[in-house]
């Protein structure tokens, strides 16, 4: 048999082919050596003996020439076609036959072989070879062409490796295995069929020197190749998370379609495809110079005393002039300082130029110095420079409209908001205009690093306080962390960059010798504009010079400015129309321009007329609010002349809503000598600039239009003309005539940009050299905008001009007119229609305006909920005004928007005057509002939410299927191969006779009496870790004490009932051994809160009455709370049963030693009351045999022993926590710590620093004590460090909850917590119920607790799907427990079995069910005790429940608890994997929705009362009616008293399956909704969902809450919250162990005892 030697490498590839992907064949050709080899031919082996870097660099120069050599084999067999026998194809099928084919895989591995055996050299005397093996390149078949054993040799020394087998056994194994390969039907099974028999050909493979080991008998290499084998095939892998796009398929898919459905009855476009409009030739350029430069030099020269600027005070009287000279020389010195003037960089102290040309320049100049904007500006052209005019940060005035308005709000305002900023940053919202923040990053983006201002704008700056020993330093960049590194003056603004502050008054003046260099129109950027999107994000235009100019050169021959010409301008002269006709276009004509600020139009708004009227103005630069203001102050002014005005640009001409204010102007001021044609509507926007404008033709007439347009065609995108008195009617004007060398197409919204029909609305697009050229640093948006090819009808180019978007919608009317429909950003997309929010306000304004609104200041913006644009209006209101009148308004808002419009309105809001953010020119900042309003930081004081309204795109619920029994059901799990859910812990050991036959009191009588000194209990306190202590014989000293008061001093009977109301400690302990030793059966009860007795109380009282206690054993504290004054007003003292003293206790053992009747194991041991997370009263009785059993569970389980110690922080009053304060410390005899959970409340870290003391390693605690410590001392982690608390020792944290695990709260605690040494694995959980008090426990002995994410969506319909972490729709839960059968392992407690039933059917369930948990153990409760004595036929079924399918026999136990097993990837010492315990939520507070009869509110209902009465109206009517005309007779009768309005309601009768929501995940999605959320609950009434929200921060925030919690359960559950109750903190109740009590808090809402906030009905 030949020999041959490999190295590991090779036998790597030998085993696993995947492994040659990535590994490296060795030597070149004529090599000897083996695999890898690179000994030269003619060498003995070993007789090749070099240094390592010779081998090494001999090993890259193979390397590289093999790598070179198979290049060109490659390159040759793409040519040829073949590549050693296997086909190559490109590259994706390639990839395609990997992912299809292991032998793909492989492949490196067969050609391996192949150059090896051409490389095999033989020995001498050896035999002749058989033929070789081969193997094909067939990816999906193996041959065999010969049998016999291969031999490679290698180097000396180097483990051997050869093949041994018998050649009749392969072929014959490989003739099964063809016939194997034909019998398969998949290709899946094939390819598993061919790893398995090429693993049998290579497991015989020995290594070694001796070669007396396989491969096929290593453990690692067969695991290795299953390992390979279940990545190669998809069937044999476990199922993996589905890709992204398949989580949407489900729900989403339906939103998407809903949401975009379009009417099919909708009116569609049927004209001819419109043609390109051209505007007439620039007639003006002749006469016009031929740069700005060369126009400012000959105005400044041939006109040298003429004004180019006036401003008017606030008196309307001139203030300050600039003549063309000094617009030059000014010019001049800024653009001389901008070029010359040094700054110091570095730690070298290195003079740079400030500015360079082609660098950008903030120009920030606010609305009363456009004077000195004119100056910078051209400043800046001369320098070459670019400007970027922005708004100014903040002034004087906002700061002390700031201070006052914090002032009057005091502690509420700061609790709002937060702490006030500091002087060293101030936010953008406190006291900034809106957008601020948006235009410092525009400033960053452009790289800006010099800011040009005013002398008065800079003082008004916000500064920050500088001592009088720093210099100050004018010119140093504003910002904390500032160039030069030096303190500055100006204050850090939220988002802007470090900034240069330069003034530019009193500058030098440059030399007579310097001139700025000359500037050609070329494609430059001249200067950046600013434009803000539908969002608010702001991006910058970058205009060129030869569009600069081109522009300025259009507007002068449309308007026909003339050289002395005089301008009035009312608008913003920063950008879009105030800039182009004000600063650029009346400069390069000569003209003179007067500016009026807006200050002084708010107080005089007719002082422009006026001005107009002495100053003999030609044109006028305007907007409609300023005519509509101008026509309410007429009447003061008789003097008015407008004769010489030829022209008045409306600069918002393009709005639709611009018309009535326009024809009331022209049809008034007629008297006053304007001409009829004054009127230039105009339109445009940043990106194209002047699109198109109304002029005035040479006879003296203009062409205008108008039409009346139906806004239902409008709202499809249609133009279709409609009557004049139509109320669903819409009135356009013309914006005038393109400008003048200019094209304009419109082309579709969306889509590829084809030409519209001529009745079709789309967006107008401009070709012109005036247009902007891109976006600054926005490359890709730039292409989208700037860069437009519209294509015709045949999907062709028109040719090669490009296009610009303007942003507009509209479309071209006859004799070239455009008009203009509304903007594409506020266009409101909602069920596939489109609306303009300018209609909308105008609407809205249609409402009593005068009475209502405050200055027309309306917002109307969407927001996008469930897949869709929803409407939300947002009003200043007057101040005065009632609430009731304010919701009567809101009603006919309404109204009046669902006739008109016939939309849905999501949200109507009111708020206080000046409430909503300003621009500086006083509009509405929408964008900002709407981002207050998503945000929660609007602050409404009126509200009404109408989803029902308007959300149309619900998901339909799952249709009912024909019913289906549990034997099927169980049938189909088993087909499909899955999983039955069921799992058993490690079965008890059995006891011997006499250890059944000890009960507790005989446990602790054996200890006191084996070991009497052993210490079982100790107390801590704040001043020592055992504050207190009790041994075996000191406990049952004092039990027997007790045991003496209650039988000889109180002459109760055996069986008694007696109620224990202790506080935490080891009295309780005495006394209920106390009672066993009596006879009588004791009842723990929680003692009422001496600060909370009102509510506390009763609760006491009821447990009392309900468990038929003969008597009451307390402390004298607590016996005197229970006769106190305060107690007599909710309970008589005389109705309590007889009550004993507990230090009044005798000083001996029993008198009269009576023999108790004999005790059966189950008979009732105790009774456990607690109040259930229903809020109701529920006590079980636990047994004598189950009290031992849960004794035995726990102490194997836990591992408890005499010599451990466990430190317990937990309420001792009932299920698992009563276990082991009073129960397994007796029975197990370890040492128990008690800290009672009061203690925490003064001293937080009471607990943790216990543990540190005693080096606890076991502790149980509740997620009380969890959430306080997280709250309490995440603060004081240094301070706990610095004390020495140290936790590394703690080997378990098991939290006791009768609960869904609180992940949150669980990994909060842990990464808390970590720095004191705590352990990632220390902390897991445990559950118990009524039925069951310790069914599961996740300890310190079991693997690391898993945590699942599963799908919300199948758990609403009963099923688990595992989805991956950060998956939509995704719900993390933690397991409770794993299911251990050895001894150490935690999970399901020793003797416990559980199951996954169907609630309904009582079927078993797969693993892959969600369902109720049933329980079967030795310490099952026995019974629930009722008032009446005994079970009651409601609750007979919760202790004897058995299984339709599956284990009929055995008796189970209905937790009432859903939820499911599932196997973990966690591995016991066995290797096996663990199943663990997942609790999903209480059966009885799960809400039943969305499939059943619903009355869905498919306009809207409005209510006059804010009560529950709508809501008795419609449950009502829905319950009579089936028709809709007998709705309307009701309605008439019943509804219309009390209701303000009624609309249309549709009765729905829906056959569906109920979803079932779990009020934990939308509580979960609540406390997410908004910061000033606290603790929260939902809860069901009358088929509503109401939601009670506790509002942490002051009561103006309140109303924020309603609409995130709305928006909030929409998206992420589908369901509309019917009402939304606002609370103060504190208000939803808890019980005992911190869980919500629903149901009581659902009473008290019912019965109007909440004392709200707020409560908001969502219509």
């Amino acid at each position: 048999m030949a020999r041959v030697e490999a190295s590991p490498y090779a036998i790597s590839r030998v085993c696993f082919p995947s492994l040659a992907l990535i590994q490296h064949s060795g030597g070149g050709t004529g090599s000897t050596g083996g695999i890898g080899g690179n000994r030269p031919s003619g060498l003995p082996s070993g007789s090749h003996r070099r240094g390592s870097s010779d081998n090494h660099r001999e090993y890259l120069s193979g390397l590289h020439a093999k790598k070179a050599r198979r290049m060109k084999e490659r390159q040759k067999s793409r040519e040829d076609g073949l590549d050693d026998g296997i086909c190559i194809h490109s590259w994706k099928e390639k990839r395609e036959e990997k992912r299809m084919s292991i032998f793909t895989v492989a492949a490196p591995f067969k050609n391996l072989l192949d150059r090896e055996m051409r490389r095999l050299s033989i020995g001498e005397g050896e035999k002749k070879r058989p033929p070789m093996r081969k193997i094909s390149s067939c990816p999906q078949k193996m041959e065999i062409d010969g049998g016999s054993d291969v031999e490679y040799e290698k180097e000396r020394k180097r483990p051997r490796i050869f093949i041994r087998g018998e050649n009749g056994e392969e072929d014959e194994e490989e003739k099964r295995g063809g016939a194997n390969h034909r019998r398969m039907g998949s290709e899946e099974e094939r390819l598993i069929g061919d790893g398995v028999r090429l693993w049998r050909r290579r497991r015989n493979l020995c290594i070694g020197w001796r070669r007396t080991k396989s491969i096929g008998e290593m453990d690692w290499a067969a695991r290795a190749h299953s390992k390979y084998l279940m990545r190669s095939s998809r069937e044999l892998q476990r199922p993996r998370t589905k890709p992204l796009h398949e989580y949407y398929n489900d729900d989403d898919a339906e939103l998407e379609a809903l949401a975009k459905m379009t009417d099919p009855n909708a009116p569609r476009a049927e004209g001819a495809t419109m043609s390109a409009e051209r505007g007439e030739a620039a007639t003006a350029a002749a006469r016009l110079p031929r740069t700005f430069d060369s126009a400012l030099q000959k105005y400044a020269t041939s006109t040298p005393k003429v004004v180019v600027g006036t401003v008017l005070d606030q008196q309307g009287r001139p203030s300050q002039q600039l003549i063309y000279s000094k617009l030059l020389s000014r010019a001049s010195k800024v653009a001389y300082m901008l070029l010359n003037k040094t700054i110091t960089v570095g730690r070298e102290g290195t003079k740079v130029p400030m500015c360079k040309p082609g660098d950008r320049v903030a120009l920030i100049y606010p609305n009363t110095e456009p004077l000195s904007f004119m100056v910078a500006f051209y400043g800046c052209i001369l320098a070459g420079v670019v400007p970027v005019p922005v708004e100014v940060p903040l002034t004087k005035r906002m700061e002390k409209e700031k201070k006052k308005k914090e002032e009057g709000n005091g502690d509420g305002m700061r609790s709002m908001r937060g702490e006030r900023p500091t002087d060293d940053k101030i936010d953008s919202d406190d006291g900034t205009d809106a957008g601020i923040q948006q235009l410092g990053f525009l400033l960053g983006s452009c790289a800006v690093k010099v800011a040009l201002t005013s002398e008065g704008c800079y003082k008004a700056l916000p500064k920050v306080a500088v001592s009088s020993s720093t210099p100050s330093n004018s010119t140093a960049p504003s910002g904390s962390n500032s160039l030069s590194g030096h303190s500055n003056e100006i204050v850090d603004l939220k988002g802007w960059p470090r900034l240069y502050w330069i003034t530019t008054e009193n500058l030098s003046k440059p030399g007579r010798d310097w001139q700025p260099p000359s500037r050609v129109a070329d494609e430059s950027v001249a200067y950046i504009e600013y434009s803000t999107d539908r969002e608010g994000s702001v991006k910058g235009v970058c205009v060129s010079r030869e569009a600069m100019l081109a522009h300025a050169r259009a507007l002068a021959t449309a308007m026909d400015y003339n050289m002395g010409d005089t301008m009035v301008c009312v608008v913003d002269f920063k950008r879009e129309v105030g800039l182009w006709h004000s600063i650029i276009a009346s400069v390069l004509c000569g003209m003179r321009v007067i500016f009026v600020p807006y200050s002084l139009m708010k107080v005089n708004p007719s002082c422009w007329l006026l001005t107009a009227t002495t100053r003999t103005a030609t044109t006028c630069i305007t907007k409609s609010r300023d005519l509509h203001w101008a026509l309410m102050a007429v009447k003061e002014h008789k003097e008015i002349n407008l004769s010489s005005v030829r022209s008045i640009v409306v600069s918002d001409g393009a709005n639709p809503w611009s018309l009535s204010s326009c024809d009331q102007f022209t049809e008034i001021f007629a008297a006053y000598g304007l001409r009829s044609d004054a009127m230039c509507p105009c339109a445009g926007s940043s990106e194209t600039g002047s699109i198109s404008i109304r002029r005035v033709n040479s006879t003296g007439g203009c062409k205008s239009g108008r039409g009346i347009l139906s806004m239902a065609a409008l709202s499809h995108s249609v133009v279709r003309v409609d009557k004049e008195n139509s109320l669903n009617s819409l009135t356009l004007q013309d914006a005038g005539q393109v400008v003048p060398a200019g094209v304009v197409v419109v082309v579709k919204q969306n889509g590829k940009p084809r030409l519209c029909r001529a009745d079709e609305v789309g967006e107008i697009c401009l070709s012109s050299h005036s247009t902007g050229t891109a976006y600054w640093g926005l490359e890709g948006v730039s292409a989208a905008t700037f860069r437009v090819e519209p294509m015709g009808c045949d999907g062709r180019p028109l040719g090669p001009l490009p296009y610009v978007r303007s942003g507009l919608l509209g479309f071209m009317g006859p004799d070239g007119l455009v008009f203009v429909v509304g903007r594409r950003s506020s266009q409101l997309l909602v069920s596939g229609r489109t609306h303009s929010a300018d209609d909308i306000i105008a609407t809205v304004l249609a409402v009593e305006p005068m009475r209502f609104v405050y200055r027309g200041r309306i917002a109307v913006f969407s927001q996008n909920v469930l897949r869709d644009e929803r409407i939300v209006i947002v009003a200043e209101q007057k101040g005065g005004v009632t609430e009731e009148e304010s919701f009567e308004w809101m009603s006919n808002v309404l109204q009046a928007i669902d006739s008109i419009h016939q939309v849905g309105i999501y949200c109507l809001a009111i708020v206080p005057v000046n409430a909503l953010p300003k621009t500086p020119l006083g509009g509405i900042h929408v964008s900002e509002t709407r981002a207050r309003f998503v945000g929660g930081e609007l602050h409404p004081t009126t509200l009404l939410m109408c989803p029902h309204a308007c959300v149309l795109n619900l998901p339909k619920p799952r249709e009912q299927q024909s019913d289906v029994g549990p034997a099927a059901i169980m049938v189909g799990n088993l087909l499909q191969g899955a999983r039955i859910a069921s799992a058993q812990g490690r079965a008890l050991p059995m006891s011997s006779e006499q250890e059944e036959q000890m009960s507790l009191l005989d446990v602790l009588r054996h200890r006191a009496s084996t070991n009497p000194d052993h210490l079982l209990y100790s107390i801590a306190s704040v001043k020592s870790t055992e504050a207190e202590t009790c041994t075996a014989s000191g406990l049952l000293r004092k039990a027997e004490r007790v045991g003496a008061l209650l039988a000889d001093k109180a002459r109760l009977n055996p069986g008694d009932h007696v109620a224990l109301i202790f506080p935490p400690g080891i009295e309780l302990v005495a006394a209920f051994y106390g009672c066993l030793s009596a006879g009588v059966i004791p009842v723990c009860v929680r003692p009422p809160s001496s600060s909370a007795l009102q509510t506390t109380l009763p609760t006491v009282r009821m447990i009392v009455d309900v468990s038929k206690a003969v008597a009451i054993l307390s402390t004298p504290a607590i016996i005197k709370l229970l006769k106190s004054k305060e107690a007599l007003h909710r309970v008589d003292a005389k109705s309590w049963p007889l009550i004993l003293d507990a230090d009044d206790l005798p000083s001996g053992k029993r008198k009269n030693h009576l023999e108790l009747p004999e005790r059966k194991s189950s008979d009732v041991c105790y009774l456990d009351f607690s109040v259930s997370t229903t809020g109701q009263l529920s006590g079980v009785g636990v047994s004598y045999a189950g009290a031992i059993s849960i004794c035995k569970s726990l102490k194997l389980s836990c591992e408890l022993y005499p010599s451990r110690s466990v430190t317990l922080c937990l309420d001792p009053y009932s299920g698992l926590a009563f276990s082991l304060w009073t129960l397994a410390g007796v029975y197990a005899g370890h040492q128990t710590t008690l800290i009672p959970p009061s203690e925490l409340e003064t001293t937080p870290a009471l607990w943790l620093t216990t543990i540190s003391t005693l080096k606890a390693r076991d502790t149980f605690v509740s997620y009380c004590v969890l959430e306080q410590s997280v709250k309490e001392l995440a603060s004081h982690l240094p301070l706990l460090k610095e004390r020495g608390v140290d936790l590394t020792c703690l080997r378990s944290c098991v939290v006791v909850a009768e609960e869904r695990p609180r992940v949150s709260l669980v990994s909060a605690f842990s990464r808390l917590f970590a720095p004191l040494g705590l352990p990632s694995r220390a902390l897991s959980t445990s559950f118990g119920c009524r039925v069951n008090p310790a069914i599961c426990m996740q300890g310190a002995a079991g693997p690391d607790p898993s945590t699942v994410y599963v799908d919300t969506r199948a758990l609403r319909n009963d099923r688990v799907t595992l989805v991956g972490k950060g998956a939509p729709h995704s719900l993390a839960l933690l397991e409770s427990g794993k299911v251990g059968r050895e001894i150490g392992d935690a999970g399901l407690l020793p003797g416990v079995r559980v199951v996954i039933a169907n609630p309904e059917t009582r079927g078993q369930c797969a693993d892959s069910h969600l369902g109720e948990l049933w329980v079967a153990a030795p310490h099952n409760s026995v019974a629930y005790f009722t008032v009446f004595g005994e079970e009651t036929s409601l609750h007979t079924d919760h202790f004897n429940a058995h299984l339709a399918t599956g284990d009929t026999r055995t008796r189970f136990a209905r937790t009432g608890y859903l939820g499911f097993l599932r196997q973990t990837q966690s591995i016991n010492e066995d290797g096996e994997l663990h199943d663990a315990v997942f609790i999903v939520g209480s059966l009885d507070e799960t809400l039943l929705l969305r499939g059943m009869r619903r009355v869905p509110f498919n306009l809207l209902v409005v209510c006059k009362m804010r009560d529950e009465l709508i809501y008795q109206c419609c449950s009502k009517i829905s319950e009579k009616c089936v028709y809709w005309e007998y709705f309307m007779r009701e309605s008439n009768e019943y509804v219309n008293e009390h209701i303000g309005v009624l609309l249309r309601m549709e009765l729905t009768s829906v056959n569906s399956v109920n979803y079932r929501y779990h009020p934990v995940d939308m509580e979960t999605s609540i406390s997410r909704a908004h910061r000033n959320i606290g603790e929260c609950a939902v809860f069901t009434w009358s088929h509503l969902l109401v939601a009670v929200v506790e509002c942490t921060g002051s009561e103006q925030e309140a109303l924020n809450i309603v609409p995130a919690v709305t928006s909030t359960i929409l998206e992420e559950h589908h369901l509309i919250v019917g009402v939304v109750v606002i609370v103060d903190p504190n208000t939803v109740p808890k019980n005992s162990r911190g869980e919500k009590q629903r149901t009581l808090l659902r009473e008290t809402f019912m019965k109007d005892k909440l004392d709200p906030i707020y409560v908001a009905y969502n219509m």
